[in-house]
């Protein structure tokens, strides 16, 4: 690797020749994080091959540049260049928090603590622009160089969070974005993945409503519950074949969401209860046939939930909203299920209550104080206090790994998101940035 000049100023144009004894194909150059796009290349009469990048060096004292190549089916790592020092290491003296974002500024101070970062992925967009593997690394590499510990959701389309029922030509382009971004070592750096989010809800099937996302289905995708034993095609295997230590996480059911049940009902009969029940059932059932056939690690590592707060509750009346984290608020007519934040107990219950995900940690990846049937964004709802009780409420509960408020910022320039982004913090939103910052440095 050659770069002129060699130490380039910020802001000052730079060129890097790559040469190589084999014609590698897909390659990458990536600069401080940044992936650099346009490449020229040729083949050298002595039998070796050259890659050459322009690009502007970045305002940083010290960065890496790093060559990659077969980047179309997971990015390899084949060499790399430090300027300066090169990048700093990831800091190893943070003090750990539960406190996560979805979505998180890059400019964002953790006050000295490692807190979480969630990110989404689509396989069906995975070239795209943001939503695509390119820009997830980059923000991979942006949280992790924080020392934040980052979960990447990755869903198979817009509107459509796991491929449809029976469809195989989806569930197989699925699982080739799995092995893709676990392979990728530009994603090394990611904690776990979490498969899909609130795929009991028709808006998440909208592809194929006729052909929703069942529990069972969800487990065949997982970890091949109802399929020949010796079969791989699923994701967990699919995951752990290219990445034996990465986590690999359940995704969230929506709660209070009527769209499906399950067939093996809970101790509280709700259809979303129903629906985890069957989920986390057919789940172990698949490790437990796996694991009877000598093929172990097929259950999840974990689970994400999806743990909205209710403040403005019929049930909570007179008291006040900040406590709602709190209160068990049971409603009668869905035979006392959980209404509000405390859903989370409810989730956990079903949970433990199986051989192989008893005990696992959870990580509520997405919380705030909107629920869809009553339609009040936090910007217009957030009662000062909440999430300092939600903290408090989850601390005592050891399993849950994780309170990551949905969102810091939306990014992709989808502005409908505006009325729940912490960095923007409109109207009432000013109070539970202002919490979320006080709690880092408590």
């Amino acid at each position: 690797m050659r770069l002129d000049p060699p130490a380039p100023e910020p802001g000052q144009e730079a060129t890097l020749w790559v040469t190589d004894v084999h014609p590698w194909s897909y390659v990458l150059l990536v600069v401080n994080g940044q992936p650099v796009r346009q490449v020229e290349w040729r083949a050298q009469p002595s039998g070796v091959w050259t890659w050459k990048w322009t690009f502007v060096a970045p305002d940083e004292e010290a960065y890496s540049l790093v060559f990659y190549h077969d980047c179309h089916t997971g990015c390899v790592e084949r060499g790399r260049m430090h300027i300066g020092m090169g990048e700093p290491p990831t800091p190893t003296d943070l003090t750990p928090t539960k406190l996560g974002v979805v979505s998180v500024h890059p400019q964002r101070d953790w006050r000295g603590r490692s807190g979480w970062d969630v990110e989404l992925t689509y396989a069906q967009l995975s070239e795209e622009a943001f939503w695509g593997i390119d820009d997830l690394a980059m923000r991979v590499h942006q949280a992790t160089r924080k020392g934040l510990r980052v979960l990447v959701r990755v869903d198979y389309a817009q509107g459509q969070s796991m491929p449809p029922r029976a469809d195989q030509l989806a569930l197989t382009e699925y699982l080739q974005y799995l092995r893709r971004l676990a392979r990728d070592e530009r994603l090394r750096g990611v904690y776990g993945y979490v498969l899909g989010s609130g795929f009991n809800e028709l808006n998440s099937n909208s592809q194929a409503p006729e052909r929703s996302v069942t529990p069972e289905w969800y487990a065949r995708i997982f970890n091949g519950y109802g399929e020949p034993v010796t079969h791989a095609d699923n994701a967990v295997q699919a995951i752990r074949a290219e990445n034996p230590y990465v986590r690999v996480l359940v995704g969230p059911v929506r709660p209070w969401n009527t769209d499906q049940d399950g067939d093996r009902r809970y101790a509280i009969d709700a259809p979303w209860l129903n629906y985890m029940n069957t989920l986390v059932a057919t789940l172990d059932e698949g490790a437990r046939t796996k694991s009877a056939a000598g093929i172990p690690l097929t259950a999840p590592d974990g689970f994400a939930l999806h743990v909205p707060g209710r403040p403005e509750a019929a049930e909570a009346i007179g008291r006040k909203g900040y406590e709602e984290p709190r209160l068990d608020l049971l409603r009668a007519e869905w035979g006392g299920a959980q209404a509000g934040f405390r859903i989370y107990r409810d989730w956990l219950n079903i949970i433990n209550a199986y051989p192989t995900t008893q005990g696992l940690p959870v990580y509520i990846t997405s919380s705030n104080t909107f629920v869809p049937d009553e339609g009040a964004p936090p910007a217009q709802n957030y009662p000062q206090g909440w999430l300092t009780s939600a903290l408090e409420e989850i601390s005592g509960e050891p399993q849950v790994q994780a309170l990551c408020w949905f969102l810091d910022e939306d990014r992709s320039g989808d502005t409908r998101w505006d009325w729940f982004s912490l960095t923007r913090h409109p109207g009432r939103l000013i109070y539970a940035a202002e919490e979320f910052d006080a709690l880092l440095q408590k």
